[in-house]
């Protein structure tokens, strides 16, 4: 399992912290972290609007399985990642919260109140990031409404799918500066690559980087 994590700006002082959490946990269910967003050796100027464009790339493209993202209420991160394609994003801010968007909701990102984390807020996170492996992403809750929860799931992943159409075609409108600066470091060009399964969003990528590089 790939395991992506997107901070904006606001969240650069706790970017290692955050991480090394994740890892930690990732690492005993032999999961790969990385960490595409704002961060101490990468200081890029990322909001939350850019955190959502970067979740969505990674999910679509396939190069992340999960995203862990946020900003300093946590709000805005969701928002603009729910406004993409293929992402469904929950707000969590404790471990109960993630248990039943996961269950109830099968998400494959969620977005942290970063700015209002608390004293001991790394106990909250690790609960949070372990439900990431428990196994539980859709199984429903309570059982006896899991038929109903997985037909309403489906209706708004239909609805979602008219909405937003191709995601090659939501990549093709973004403002091609703004995405380039989002992808134009080291860290995304060797880890995105390596981990992408979708080739016409990887190929539509490098041909940005080969446009941008002879202009």
């Amino acid at each position: 399992m790939k395991i992506a994590l997107v901070l904006e700006h606001t969240s650069i002082k706790q970017s290692d912290l955050i991480f090394n959490i994740l890892n930690k946990v990732a690492s005993r269910y032999n999961a790969e972290c990385y960490t595409y967003g704002t961060t101490n050796s990468y200081n890029q100027d990322i909001d939350y609007i850019d955190a959502g464009i970067l979740t969505s790339l990674l999910l679509n493209s396939g190069a992340a399985d999960f995203v862990i993202t946020g900003c300093m209420t946590g709000e805005g991160a969701m928002i603009s990642s729910n406004s993409m394609s293929g992402v469904i994003c929950g707000y969590i801010d404790n471990p109960v919260s993630m248990e039943l968007f996961l269950r109830i909701n099968a998400g494959n990102a969620i977005s942290i109140p970063f700015g209002s984390l608390k004293p001991g807020y790394e106990i909250n996170l690790e609960h949070i990031f372990e439900l990431i492996f428990k196994g539980i992403n859709g199984v429903g809750y309570p059982k006896k409404r899991v038929e109903h929860q997985i037909n309403q799931r489906n209706k708004l992943l239909n609805i979602k799918s008219i909405s937003h159409g191709p995601y090659i075609a939501t990549l093709e409108h973004l403002d091609k500066d703004n995405l380039y600066k989002l992808i134009h470091n080291e860290y995304f060009e060797e880890n995105f690559f390596r981990n992408t399964t979708n080739r016409e969003i990887s190929e539509y990528i490098k041909d940005l980087y080969d446009a941008k590089e002879e202009y």
